[in-house]
């Protein structure tokens, strides 16, 4: 009995699948008698480049073809379709490579034929010799006229330059996910077979884009009694990946080597599947995986990261390199996949940025939903630190509480926070200026840690060295260090003001300016006020203090209870975050250079 793939090999190019810009080249040609003396076919195997050189052929010495089909049924298509035709001769280039093979090709196309054109398939034409190659040359150069040549490749770069000049190339491509679940149905229902939807879904992810592997694998199922084997689930390598768990990585590990799967080969496949994943979120059009899966795919890639999902490939593929001369592979597979799925090392700096990538998914998704979830109970929790919001009784998350309209009646007032034990009473200068009342569309001042959680990494570090102020609730103004610093940020201006609009549904005008500005935010924190004793160092109890910089920040709801006894939280600057960044370096004045 004949394999699927052999049985269901197509006859003529309305057959051929996913390789539409071939059949109308080849067809077109032959409808005008224009046909090629020198063809290159390059592409994955599986995709039909010996198949279209075969109907190529019949096409060629066809008694009965009609637009560029052959009929099938004439003496000379049925010979072709038997192997036993004079007018083709197939090479395979992979065996018969030496120089004397392709002299004896010349010497047998210079001979007559029965029919109009006596065609040459060379198949893995880039496994010739250089001698060999040099050989065939001068005869594409200047074949006899009743002569085609179709040369037949899945690597065409290793072919010389000077054959490709002198042939028409034409590129086969995989087939499309959909095509082949078409075909794969038509196949299972013209033989009579019974195949599960779960295991036609496996045959498709097996098959790759590959019609003859795809067939192939379908074979296998039907074998099998039509129904999905337990296969390895490449998700539990994954899951293992983002959770940071080692010991679930290692046990997938075990489980597919008791299925009989060589490490190298799931290395592989492993690859592969995070290469579908990052296509996902850059180039969706690209991936060869049914729609539902390539949803499920494309959602553990989000959580996942590029950054992370490129790091998995490089150390998976300096794996496979390695496990070329290991006499254990699954040893080194295993620590691969350990080092991906441990903590970073803080030696490892592709690791690092992977493990912050993650972080600032979390924060972000974290920024976003309490941006619209309801105010859960104090202590609040300050998104862009981590840590507990000054004032106990101050609003939780980044977007303030709306203020009721004036025409309704006034919210009950909010009860103060009850705390175990009596605190040292405030110094009456820190409340005798009235709290500010928060306008309905919110203060941009105090939404900017969630604006500046949702802008890209690069813009995030221009404007994490900016202070921020919001004289008016339609204006943010963002002090820059220096000119050139004000210079970057301005090129990004329309980037900030349409993130106060998706964040906060502000329309706000930015304005970047020169200079400090005085103990404003910064990088989205709030720098605490001075303790009651230093304040009443500064000014008398009965005298309110002077108008400053600090009255700018939203007090809405702070509790002055906690202001005593909270520590000043210090700005770090630009030099000691570098030297942080790199340890045991120096730092060298620039006078000392000259």
């Amino acid at each position: 009995m004949q394999s699927l793939y052999r049985r269901y090999r197509p006859r003529r190019f309305s057959e051929l699948r996913g390789q539409d810009h071939i059949v109308r080249a080849l067809r077109n040609s032959v409808i005008n008698q224009r046909e090629g003396q020198a063809y290159l076919f390059s592409g994955p195997r599986g995709t039909g480049k010996t198949s279209t050189a075969r109907i190529l052929a019949k096409v060629l010495n066809c008694e009965n073809q009609i637009d560029g089909e052959p009929c099938c049924t004439c003496d000379s298509c049925l010979a072709v379709e038997a192997g036993t035709s004079y007018d083709v001769i197939e090479l395979d280039a992979a065996s018969n490579n030496g120089v004397e093979d392709v002299r004896d090709l010349i010497d047998r196309a210079a001979l007559g034929s029965p029919g109009r054109h006596r065609v040459f398939i060379l198949d893995e034409v880039h496994m010739l010799s250089a001698a060999a190659e040099a050989a065939l040359l001068k005869t594409l150069e200047e074949p006899p006229g009743h002569v085609v040549f179709v040369l037949a490749t899945t690597d065409p770069q290793k072919v010389s330059e000077t054959i490709r000049s002198r042939t028409q190339h034409l590129q086969f491509h995989l087939l499309p996910i959909h095509e082949l679940e078409e075909h794969v149905k038509f196949v299972i229902k013209d033989a009579g077979l019974e195949v599960t939807a779960e295991a036609i879904e496996q045959v498709l992810v097996q098959g790759g884009g590959s019609a003859r592997d795809t067939l192939s694998a379908l074979e296998l199922v039907v074998a099998a009694g039509g129904v999905a084997e337990e296969a390895v689930d490449l998700d539990e390598f994954i899951e293992a990946i983002i959770d940071g768990d080692p010991g679930r990585s290692l046990a997938a590990v075990a489980f597919a080597v008791q299925q009989g799967r060589d490490p190298r080969t799931l290395g592989e496949e492993l690859i592969r599947h995070l290469r579908e994943a990052f296509l996902t979120q850059m180039a969706p059009e690209l991936v060869q995986l049914p729609t539902e899966r390539a949803e499920h795919v494309a959602q553990w890639a989000q959580r996942m990261g590029n950054g992370t999902i490129v790091r998995a490939m490089e150390v998976l593929g300096d794996t496979l390199v390695e496990m070329r001369r290991a006499p254990d592979a699954r040893l080194l597979l295993e620590v691969a996949l350990m080092k991906l799925a441990s903590p970073a090392d803080p030696s490892n700096l592709s690791g690092l940025v992977a493990r912050l990538e993650r972080l600032e998914q979390t924060v972000a998704r974290g920024a976003v939903a309490g941006a619209s979830a309801p105010a859960p109970t104090p202590p609040p929790v300050d998104p862009a630190t981590g840590r507990a919001k000054l004032g106990g009784a101050a609003s939780t998350g980044p977007i303030p509480r709306p203020a009721a309209p004036a025409a309704t009646a006034a919210p009950s007032p909010t009860p103060p926070p009850v705390h175990p034990e009596p605190r040292k009473a405030p110094a009456p200068t820190l409340n005798t200026k009235p709290q500010p009342v928060v306008s309905t569309s919110g203060n941009p001042a105090e939404v900017w840690p969630a604006v500046l959680t949702s802008l890209k990494p690069l813009v995030r570090a221009l404007y994490s060295a900016c202070a921020v102020s919001s004289p008016s609730p339609d204006t943010v103004v963002l002090s820059a260090p220096n000119a050139v610093h004000q210079g970057k940020c301005n090129e990004h201006a329309a980037v900030v003001k349409a993130a106060f609009a998706s964040v906060a549904g502000l329309d706000v005008a930015v304005n970047v300016v020169v200079g400090e500005a005085g103990d404003k935010i910064r990088s989205g924190t709030p720098r605490t006020a001075p303790s009651s004793n230093t304040q009443r160092s500064k000014a008398p109890t009965d005298t309110p203090p002077a108008h400053s910089d600090i009255d700018d920040i939203d007090h809405h709801d702070i509790d002055p209870n906690e202001l005593s006894d909270l520590p000043t939280v210090p700005v770090e600057s630009t030099i000691d975050r570098i030297t942080k960044a790199f340890p045991g370096a120096k730092l060298v004045d620039e006078k000392d250079l000259k």
